[in-house]
């Protein structure tokens, strides 16, 4: 993996691990970036900032399982609005699941859910700024916008810490680093 832009401007201890979870596939473990707690809360700070600078009105932070939760979750109890988790699918009972959808992502397909809002409120009219870990081919955040605007809410934006531009060729993408595959 090498860096082509680093929006934080310190080192970030992230691991990698070839051919997982499929072989080709360079997985990207975020988890050192949640053990230091200065480079968690400078993550936070970016992602706020970011959105404070756009001034996006929004009614919730959606984040995908499993890692954008843990970023999302932060920026939205910060921000003071509130979080819906993504989740795969079979992990939630059916009664609360919204919506469940399907997308290719780079080692095989996926499904999704959404969440029902609290007392059945529904995402129509509502407006999301979702947050996920890394952005590869697009089609995670690509299949949650279009699932959003399928029920009738609006994505007002979207950010994430890793960028692969190699993979996408989306440079705008907010993004805190932006890398390629070696």
């Amino acid at each position: 993996m090498r860096i082509l832009r680093n929006k934080l401007g310190i080192d970030l201890p992230i691991r990698t691990e070839k051919n997982f979870p499929a072989k080709g596939i360079e997985f990207i473990d975020l988890v050192p970036l949640t053990l230091d707690p200065e480079i968690f809360r400078k993550i936070t700070n970016n992602f706020i900032q970011k959105i404070k600078s756009k001034n996006y009105e929004f009614d919730y932070i959606i984040g995908p399982e499993a890692r954008g939760f843990l970023f999302g979750t932060a920026v939205a109890k910060e921000l003071g609005v509130g979080f819906i988790p993504v989740r795969k699918q079979g992990k939630l009972p059916p009664t609360t699941v919204e919506s469940e959808f399907a997308y290719n992502k780079e080692y095989g397909l996926d499904r999704l859910t959404l969440p029902k809002l609290a007392d059945d409120e529904g995402y129509k009219g509502k407006k999301f700024y979702i947050i996920d870990d890394i952005y590869a081919t697009g089609n995670t955040i690509r299949a949650i916008k279009e699932e959003v605007k399928e029920l009738g809410g609006e994505v007002v934006g979207t950010g994430v810490i890793i960028n692969i531009v190699e993979l996408n060729n989306d440079r705008d993408m907010y993004s805190m680093l932006d890398v390629n595959e070696e």
